[in-house]
């Protein structure tokens, strides 16, 4: 019974450190869409450290927002937590849906700076 439980122990000390970078942000290459149960199109193409140090964002919280009875709150970052968990697939009031999230996040700081993708095929590539 030691045995067992030593190797399962060995296997799982070694296997976190090797599958736990998947979850950082840092080696996000698509924008997660596990919340949509069926996708119409393919999740966006983002590719996260690339896109910051591109566009010169040094603060998580210029998109990784918190909002407090409708109002952002300067200096909070959500960046522990994922998109999903404060926009439903439907929106409630004033907050919207998390589609309407990304693309009202994404796609209205690039008509904003007129820089980067807009077109429904430039992000969500086949």
């Amino acid at each position: 019974m030691k045995t067992v439980t030593l190797i399962a122990l060995s296997l799982f000390i070694g296997i976190v450190p090797v599958i736990s970078p998947a979850w950082s942000q840092e080696d996000m290459t698509v924008v997660d869409n596990a919340a949509f149960d069926t996708p119409q199109r393919t999740p966006s193409v983002f590719a996260h450290d690339e896109h910051n140090e591109t566009a010169g964002i040094d603060d998580c919280a210029e998109c990784h927002h918190v909002y407090e009875d409708g109002k952002r709150v300067d200096g909070e970052s959500s960046e522990d937590q994922r998109c999903s968990e404060c926009h439903g697939l439907k929106g409630s009031g004033g907050q919207p849906s998390l589609i309407r999230a990304f693309h009202a996040n994404c796609k209205g700081c690039h008509q904003e700076q007129k820089k980067g993708p807009i077109l429904c095929g430039e992000c969500h590539i086949k």
